[in-house]
């Protein structure tokens, strides 16, 4: 007896079920080839090639710049709601370096006019470099930064993007310590990228210059910072404790299960200024405690930035988020299940790299402000 013909519905219920097969094997294969499938999308499949600046642009000019003092409403100004604003006289500098915001796979570095990073680029400072707004007046420059891909690869043309980075840092910074008062203190902050280059600027640039004896305190978050192979490269040490003054604070973020490797596996390929980085400890300073290493519970969270669904803003939270460094030096921020809704921006391996100053905000800006009082009046330049 012949079959009967499947009906329409029939047809499409096979449909449906084919898709969900389809979409639990997409699941599983990026669960085991996530880091292969990262590095096929975002590695540039091009050649390197300078991005030039705009004509006749140097860091005189307020366009190259995110945040300065002759810049009005700029982003690192915006507060959440609740914080008062301290219309105090500025009491420090603040020079800030943004993570990266550029992750075409067309290009290895950012074009300064490039609309979607550069509004990124601004959304970061504003929920980052805020959180020193109380202290002073905040620098952020623009840089043609290097394309998220560059740090998923060793080869010849990442480095030279990050070079091209670093270059528009340098020149950022001799004009922030051309135009910040010189008497004032000095805080260095950055994220990701951008602290990747500010620690290559303490170690080739600020390490024996005059202004090294003004800074109050160095914020190297969201990049890791080798025991042995970078820090003793720094003019500073680690801080210990949180009533110290000039010196660096670390931290990358993780929830648990934390799977640092996609980091990890390119960093142990590298070498710092005083040795290989393989199998060492990176410098983890918890950010709750303002201590080197150590336990916290959320119950010493000042504050978290929970931002609305549109990530336009943001509201603090205290009491969210828990810390503790763990194994390599990795904070560890509790489990996944258990934290707070951020956004989707969590990375491979429970990474919460773009939350790392969101995650302590409050606290942040509380151990800046007792590290530049622990540092006390200002000391002119030579």
């Amino acid at each position: 007896m012949a079959k009967p013909p499947r009906s329409c519905a029939t047809k499409f219920l096979y449909f449906v079920f084919f898709c969900i097969i389809l979409v639990i094997a997409g699941a599983f294969a990026y669960r085991f080839f996530e880091k292969q499938l990262m590095r096929w999308a975002l590695v540039p499949g091009t050649e390197y090639r300078d991005v030039p600046l705009p004509q006749g642009a140097n860091y005189g000019q307020a366009a190259l710049w995110i945040a300065r003092p002759d810049i009005a409403s700029n982003p690192a100004l915006w507060l959440p709601t609740g914080v008062q604003r301290n219309n105090a006289a500025p009491r420090a500098a603040i020079f800030f370096v943004h993570p990266t915001s550029f992750t075409e796979s067309n290009a290895w570095n950012a074009p300064l006019d490039h609309g979607e990073s550069r509004n990124l680029a601004e959304l970061f400072v504003r929920s980052q470099a805020s959180a020193f707004n109380g202290l002073g007046q905040v620098w952020a420059p623009r840089y043609r930064q290097a394309t998220f891909g560059a740090f998923l690869t060793n080869n010849d043309d990442a480095r030279q993007a990050l070079e091209l980075a670093y270059r528009d840092v340098v020149a950022a910074y001799e004009e922030f310590i051309r135009q910040a008062p010189a008497g004032q203190p000095i805080i260095l902050a950055a994220h990701s990228q951008g602290s990747m280059h500010l620690m290559r600027l303490l170690q080739e640039r600020i390490r024996n210059a005059p202004e090294a004896s003004r800074i109050a305190a160095v914020y190297l978050v969201g990049w890791p910072v080798s025991l042995s192979a970078d820090l003793p490269a720094l003019p500073l040490p680690a801080c210990e404790n949180a009533e110290q003054a000039r010196c660096v604070v670390s931290w990358m973020s993780y929830a648990e299960p934390a799977d640092p490797s996609q980091i990890l596996d390119v960093w142990d390929e590298t070498s710092g200024p005083r040795g290989p980085r393989r199998g060492t400890d990176m410098l983890c300073t918890n950010p709750l405690t303002g201590t080197r290493n150590g336990t916290s519970g959320a119950d010493r969270n000042l504050g978290t930035l929970i931002p609305n669904e549109q990530m336009t803003e943001a509201t603090l939270r205290p009491n969210t988020v828990s810390a503790r460094c763990g194994p390599r030096g990795i904070l560890l921020i509790g489990e996944r299940d258990g934290l707070p809704e951020m956004g989707n921006y969590a990375l491979p391996g429970n990474n919460y790299h773009v939350y790392d100053y969101a995650l302590f905000w409050a606290n942040l800006r509380a151990d800046a402000e007792r590290r530049l009082t622990a540092f006390g009046p200002a000391v002119a330049t030579p």
